[in-house]
């Protein structure tokens, strides 16, 4: 087993229409939280975790995720003539040194579970992270890095993983460990995709973080259409149980769906709350208000 994990997907395809008109023109993982986008947020969570090959799968209209992290050198002059070296900097670092960016288009939006197969070229024989950047996580030590820590200690592929209402299990993967406590996770023993409340096999789901082994690809090339007339990712992973071990891994943190308006909402106030620059400014403004 490779101890390291230098490969993070990031499945960019969606077309954002809950956002509709913002995404019309710019794709929902460039909305902005406070100063930085949805997508950037996802690539550092990824980067601290050790990754260095981001491998994004992209739909036709998502040309401005590739040009945010490229390079843009009018732009640096300007900044540099200007003297103003702080945001230079933050312009410069937004892809670190050593790490390398590869765009992959998915050319018909057939799932997530399709998406990821996209990537198998980029990824080879490596285990990889998929990060889906709807879900913020927020958490001293980055959700990634908390399952390639988890996967260290126990082997098999992890998925990150919270308790949900049970009237919305309808919205996730659903999975069953058993016995184990679901405060701590354990070896996921079956795994259903969008279950009504009353087929879910418990109420953990799966949000927006896998860890998977590269063995994934050989379930995800023979898995039919699924929910939604979708390949599922899901559905590939419930394969990949039958054969190696595939965990749930509670993570520490607050996780926002910015795929919605209101959870949207919510991490842009929330995180400006604690923004190093604003955090204060905008506490007091909360403050006066009384609300």
């Amino acid at each position: 087993m490779s101890d390291r994990v230098r490969v993070a997907v990031f499945p960019v395809a969606g077309r954002g229409t809950r956002f509709l008109p913002a995404t019309k023109a710019s794709p929902k993982e460039m909305l902005p939280v406070v100063d930085k986008p949805l997508i950037q947020y996802a690539v550092e969570e990824a980067v601290s975790a050790g990754a260095t090959r981001l491998v994004f799968v992209a739909g036709s209209s998502k040309r401005a995720i590739e040009d945010h992290f490229d390079t843009d050198p009018e732009l640096e002059r300007a900044l540099e003539t200007s003297g103003k070296t702080a945001l230079l900097a933050s312009v410069r670092d937004i892809v670190p040194e050593g790490v390398t960016c590869i765009f992959i288009r998915q050319g018909e939006p057939l799932g997530l579970g399709h998406a990821v197969l996209c990537a198998q070229p980029a990824v080879g024989k490596e285990p990889f992270f998929v990060h889906l950047a709807d879900d913020l996580i927020h958490s001293q030590k980055p959700c990634l890095k908390q399952m390639a820590d988890f996967r260290t200690k126990h082997g098999g592929s992890v998925l990150g993983a919270q308790r949900v209402p049970r009237e919305q299990t309808g919205s996730y993967g659903i999975v069953d460990i058993g016995d184990a406590d679901p405060g701590v996770g354990g070896r996921i023993r079956h795994m259903v995709e969008k279950p009504a409340p009353a087929d879910a096999p418990s109420d953990l789901g799966v949000v927006g973080r896998y860890l998977l082994e590269p063995e994934i690809f050989e379930k995800l090339e023979t898995t039919g259409r699924g929910a939604g007339g979708e390949i599922q990712l899901t559905d590939g992973i419930a394969a990949l149980l039958k054969e190696q071990a595939v965990y749930a891994m509670p993570f520490e943190g607050r996780r926002y769906d910015c795929g919605s308006k209101l959870g949207y909402l919510q991490a842009t106030v929330e995180l400006a709350r604690e923004h190093p620059e604003l955090g204060d400014r905008f506490r007091a403004y909360l403050d006066s208000r009384g609300d």
